[in-house]
């Protein structure tokens, strides 16, 4: 069970182009949007359909192959762990960012998954 603490997967379409980051340590990370939908009736038996969008990082050999291989509109899988970012607003409160740092993507098509090492 210790493998599934913290443990999030979710299917949607990504919302831009992954936008690559490189620091001046060499280190690189790709942030995603991804957006994934629900579908349901709502009490009059109107069909709803709500989307959340989720940002999404993936650091070092990860964020290239992010980077290469997905592109806006395409449907993935990821895996991965949520963690907050914590910032300061312009009015000096603590404010904080979810964010999901992927550890595993598939692309739903033809083309093989990939697992960071």
């Amino acid at each position: 069970m210790n493998n599934i603490k913290n443990s999030i997967l979710l299917i949607g379409h990504l919302g831009t182009d992954p936008k690559i980051t490189e620091f001046s340590n060499g280190n690189k990370v790709a942030s995603i949007s991804l957006a994934t939908n629900e579908i349901y009736k709502n009490n009059k038996g109107e069909k709803v359909k709500e989307t959340q969008w989720h940002r999404c990082v993936a650091w070092g050999k990860l964020a290239d192959l992010v980077g290469n291989l997905c592109h806006k509109g395409k449907e993935v899988a990821i895996r991965g762990k949520l963690v907050y970012k914590s910032y300061e607003d312009k009015q000096g409160n603590r404010q904080y960012s979810p964010e999901i740092v992927i550890s595993e993507f598939a692309l739903l098509s033809k083309e093989a998954s990939v697992q960071a090492s």
